[in-house]
């Protein structure tokens, strides 16, 4: 993240690529670590440009973990998330009181975003998921947007990912 010249955040900072995204969701989550931040929000329809798998991104979020927190995933599917993101898996297995994984209703699947959400901290957005295009905001009004954003969705969704799945 980039800041001005009195210490503090950019507007705006441009993301300009997939390294650039997944630099700057690593980077949000490190500040929300560091701060405290009570919620989290994620939102794609698959995540695949995530760094779910990474390990810095999975200590970023043990360190950011409590039993005060919560981290809220909005997707449209989850079915490859075992595969892709085995390291996630596990550390969602240990801190499963705090993460819900929730599956948006198939009509407004493409109204999901790609976007890192923390309240009145911080958005890592994408705009152009082709070419990976977006901005890191933290100006009021983008935030709420964000917000509202998420809270519409998460009210056309329901639980859609269990933390185990049972078989006979």
């Amino acid at each position: 993240m980039t800041e001005d010249d009195a210490g503090r955040p950019a507007a705006a900072t441009p993301i300009e690529g997939r390294k650039d995204f997944q630099r700057e969701v690593l980077a949000a989550l490190e500040q929300c670590a560091a701060e405290g931040v009570p919620q989290l929000w994620m939102a794609d329809t698959d995540f695949d440009a995530w760094p779910l798998g990474q390990p810095a991104l999975v200590d970023a979020l043990a360190r950011w973990a409590s039993s005060r927190r919560r981290l809220t995933l909005l997707a449209g599917d989850y079915a490859l998330f075992p595969q892709r993101f085995p390291r996630w898996i596990a550390w969602r297995q240990q801190w499963s009181h705090v993460v819900q994984c929730l599956v948006v209703q198939e009509e407004f699947v493409a109204q999901l975003p790609c976007l890192l959400f923390a309240p009145d901290r911080v958005a890592v957005r994408l705009f152009d998921r082709e070419r990976h295009r977006g901005r890191v905001l933290h100006e009021a009004v983008d935030l709420l947007r964000c917000r509202e954003l998420v809270d519409a969705l998460s009210q056309r969704s329901e639980e859609g990912f269990p933390v185990t799945t049972l078989g006979l």
